[in-house]
């Protein structure tokens, strides 16, 4: 492997490794958050949590209008033609429309509701809490536009303190809420993490330089079309996603009941944990590196491959613990109470993989601004996604909504690999293919041992794939990172580390 091609594996580590380490904190607070949940709230408290969070996030997104992603790009390509005037442009732009946007939202929550809370729970009982949550969609979309600065300015490690920070925080306000106030606790924290992000957001962006430039309401709403294009698009993926969520939710609560919701919601928020933290930390650099190389088809056919080898590497070992202690993760972050949670949590891992496999690829559409092309893989992978889970629940029941997710991914890969292909010439490079096809035995063996298998047998399967796969994992990061990277020299101080690292 050549020097350069070391040093930007070495590049795709570092700056994962350091969101990796403040995702790492989120997810281990984001345990300690759903195991006091549980403890406090129970199923009914967490399957609320799961649907003012749901309706939020619709809102939230439609509120949005995706400005804050499509300002990452915009903010990186002005950083990137050192033009001070189109940064200090933007900047301001930026601000404005989060703010613009975010008062339509708070606006729109509290005026509907009513139709909101008899939708989602089938009476008006909730009417007053949903009103309240058009205050986290101000104050998220305000704290989204700071983020979307400091991001596209590759400000690592400030994006690192801010999720640290948060996270620490809303830990100590959700957990102190549920054991004060119980089940009307939830609201309450969700109201003040939503200002806390905000507060600490503020502060980092503020130690930021940008460009002081003059502009009315009316330039930075016109200069702001570019972002509000794309961001449309965005808006639209974010809206329709929300919108499977939500419906998925509701289908359940009407079949099935609410404590059927926080079954679901326990085992999707536990499988979302370890590959949001993955994927955050690896997409804080990765999408402004993409846009920073398009439209030049080989650079980014390079990269793509790169960060789809680094993503397998670091999130096939974790998934495959999820696979084999399932049952035991479910009874240690949640309850016994939980505990059907298990198999949909096994399902929603497998399809985890398939969103390893298609995340980096998704991005290609975004760097190239190619938004009809998103805006349709969107529309029909989610539409599609909707009728899995609905024939999903009608034939097998809660867990076909688990098996539903499995199956879009294996579409969505091979259609999304189509697009690269037409796009850009996208082709998955030998490396890709020799690591997905020494990785997916590994998958498919813990998966079919957990279903044939005890618990006991299960489990012990399921380790020995585990740490066979984190050695194959460890081997191949020393091998793109070159053995005198000091994670693995690092590494290598710990007895045993040598031979795992192939050294």
């Amino acid at each position: 492997m050549t020097e350069n091609t070391e040093k930007t594996y070495g590049q795709i580590l570092k700056a994962s490794s350091i969101i990796g380490g403040a995702e790492g904190i989120n997810l281990a607070l984001s345990m300690v958050r759903v195991k006091f949940a549980a403890i406090f709230i129970g199923p009914v408290g967490v399957g609320l949590l799961g649907n003012f969070t749901a309706v939020q996030g619709l809102v939230g997104t439609l509120a949005g209008f995706g400005i804050q992603s499509s300002a990452v790009r915009d903010v990186a390509k002005a950083v990137g033609e050192d033009d001070q005037q189109k940064i200090g442009q933007t900047v301001l732009a930026l601000r404005r429309v989060c703010w613009l946007t975010g008062l339509l939202g708070a606006a729109f929550m509290a005026g509907f509701s009513p139709w909101l809370s008899e939708w989602t729970f089938g009476s008006g009982d909730y009417t007053l809490q949903i009103a309240l949550l058009g205050l986290v969609i101000l104050f998220s979309n305000l704290s989204g536009g700071q983020m979307a600065l400091i991001q596209g300015m590759r400000r690592i490690g400030d994006l690192a303190r801010v999720n640290i920070v948060s996270a620490v925080t809303g830990t100590l306000i959700s957990i102190s809420a549920y054991a004060w106030l119980g089940i009307d606790g939830i609201v309450p924290a969700l109201l003040l993490m939503s200002a806390v992000r905000l507060g600490v957001s503020w502060h980092f962006a503020q130690r930021i330089p940008v460009p002081p430039v003059a502009a009315s309401w009316l330039q930075s709403l016109s200069s702001a079309g570019g972002m509000a294009r794309l961001g449309f698009v965005l808006m639209w993926s974010g809206l329709i996603n929300g919108l499977v969520l939500y419906l998925t939710r509701a289908l359940i609560t009407q079949d099935l009941g609410i404590a059927a919701v926080g079954i679901f919601g326990a085992a999707f928020a536990l499988s979302g944990m370890l590959i949001n933290f993955i994927l955050g930390a690896m997409g804080a650099d990765y999408y402004p590196r993409l846009t920073g190389v398009a439209p030049d088809r080989t650079a980014m056919t390079r990269l793509v491959n790169e960060q789809t080898e680094v993503g397998l590497l670091l999130a096939v070992p974790g998934l495959l613990a999820t696979l084999a202690l399932a049952p035991w993760i479910i009874q240690i972050f949640y309850s016994g109470e939980f505990l059907p949670a298990v198999e949909l949590l096994q399902w929603f891992a497998l399809g985890c993989l398939g969103r390893v496999l298609s995340w980096p690829l998704g991005f290609v559409m975004l760097a190239l601004g190619k938004g009809a092309w998103f805006f349709l893989t969107e529309t029909l992978f989610n539409a599609l996604h909707l009728a899995l889970v609905w024939c999903g629940l009608n034939l097998v029941g809660l867990e076909g909504t688990a098996i539903a997710f499995f199956v879009l991914y294996v579409v969505y890969i091979v259609a999304v690999y189509a697009v690269g292909r037409h796009l850009i010439g996208f082709s998955w490079s030998t490396n890709t293919w020799k690591l997905i096809a020494g990785l997916l035995p590994l998958v498919a063996v813990a998966f079919v041992g957990t279903r044939l298998l005890s618990i006991w047998p299960a489990t012990v399967l399921g380790v020995i794939v585990t740490a066979s796969a984190t050695v194959f994992c460890f081997r191949g990061l020393v091998g793109r990172i070159g053995a005198e990277h000091h994670v693995v020299r690092k590494a290598c101080r710990i007895p045993g580390m040598r031979w795992a690292c192939g050294l």
